[in-house]
């Protein structure tokens, strides 16, 4: 893993998962166009990331059988067809099936991941994937921002357009970075999909590192969530635009995160592990005595966002650091696990908001991570540490 390469292999990850976030400063705009009610437009969202978790389950596996020096470009290809099928949709229900294609296709992070873990030198491979999950985590962050700007000076439709473009130009500039790689034994296609299973249990390490990835990730969105509510609330009473700016604030969280991955190099990933869930437990305590100041939620951000993306990283350097040639299928694993683990965190936000304010959000954040706690502690000189 060149430098070159990681840096490519970064910027194809944000783009990748952009793709998801397009749509969600657009649904008004989307609404009023097409002729359709906000909550049907807001649909657009849910579509699209459903298609994205059947594509993790469905597509990255194939990585670990596949050439993926051809898999990958051939998915970037199907991604920008259904693009620019979105741009094109002349009514609501075809973009809703173009942005469910879009969702299933745009799983190449996933598999490039995995990819870069294997290429990389083992004393550098916590470097190369923290920089990878953080240009990811940047994506994530940043499309939304860039998505109502290019809709705000041209159109939505525009803004998938220029997401085709770039995805059509990473098509051609991976096919000449990804190395050439030796052939795998072929596996049949229903048997590659349930070893998904198998290849978790055969590995001690991967049940509890998946299990810490998956709380983690559903505290960070149970708290994403919750914010909107409480910004929108007095004291605060805060437009949508206001609110927005507090994504900003994460970036530094997620670009703090980008060299958290050396830790690993030095054999530190299971300590630093249990430290990000302390600073999360932390920073929600934070809140709650803060939780009337602008200036100290927004340090919470920051620091929040620091300890849920170092806390990814780690994670998922420590299992794709497993021995064997099934990492993609552990990623597979992780990336799904994270996922339900954070559709549920922000499912339960509104009536965990509802019951008792950000009191009781608080209280079910720190409810998870001292479950996290207790597994950590359970597994940090046994299970954690297995390599097998």
């Amino acid at each position: 893993m060149t430098r070159t390469r990681t840096i490519v292999f970064a910027i194809a990850g944000g783009l990748a998962v952009g793709n998801l976030y397009w749509a969600q400063p657009l649904i008004e705009t989307i609404a009023g166009e097409l002729d359709v009610s906000s909550a049907n437009a807001a649909s657009l969202v849910t579509i699209t990331q459903i298609g994205y978790a059947l594509g993790i389950f469905l597509i990255v596996p194939l990585g670990d059988v596949l050439n993926r020096k051809r898999l990958i470009p051939i998915i970037l290809s199907v991604s920008a067809l259904a693009l620019l099928g979105a741009a094109a949709a002349p009514n609501f229900s075809l973009l809703l099936a173009a942005l469910g294609g879009v969702g299933l296709t745009t799983v190449s992070a996933q598999i490039l991941t995995p990819l870069a873990s294997e290429l990389a030198d083992p004393g550098q491979r916590g470097k190369v994937l923290g920089m990878i999950v953080s240009g990811t985590l940047l994506g994530a962050l940043l499309a939304r921002t860039l998505s109502g700007a290019v809709a705000q000076f041209i159109s939505w439709r525009a803004v998938y357009v220029l997401a085709a473009i770039l995805a059509i130009v990473l098509v051609f500039v991976l096919s000449a970075l990804i190395p050439k790689l030796p052939e795998r034994e072929p596996i049949r296609y229903t048997r590659l999909l349930g070893s998904v299973f198998t290849t978790v249990a055969r590995h001690r390490a991967a049940a509890p590192t998946i299990f810490l990835g998956a709380a983690g990730f559903a505290v960070f969105s149970l708290f994403w969530t919750s914010l909107t509510y409480l910004l929108t609330a007095a004291p605060f009473s805060f437009s949508v635009g206001q609110i927005g700016l507090f994504g900003l604030a994460g970036v530094a969280g997620a670009l703090g995160a980008r060299r958290v991955g050396t830790f690993h190099d030095r054999g530190w990933s299971v300590p630093a592990t249990g430290i990000a869930f302390g600073v999360l437990l932390l920073s929600f305590a934070a809140s709650w005595l803060f939780r009337t100041s602008t200036i100290a939620l927004l340090v919470v951000v920051v620091v929040l966002d620091l300890a849920s993306q170092s806390n990814l990283v780690l994670n998922q350097t420590r299992l794709l650091s497993l021995p064997g040639q099934d990492r993609s299928r552990l990623n597979t694993a992780i990336v799904v696990s994270n996922f339900l683990a954070g559709a549920i965190g922000s499912a339960i936000a509104g009536p965990v908001w509802a019951a008792g304010g950000w009191t009781a959000i608080t209280i079910t954040a720190v409810a998870i991570i001292v479950a996290a706690l207790i597994v950590w502690v359970c597994t940090r000189r046994g299970a954690l540490t297995d390599q097998n």
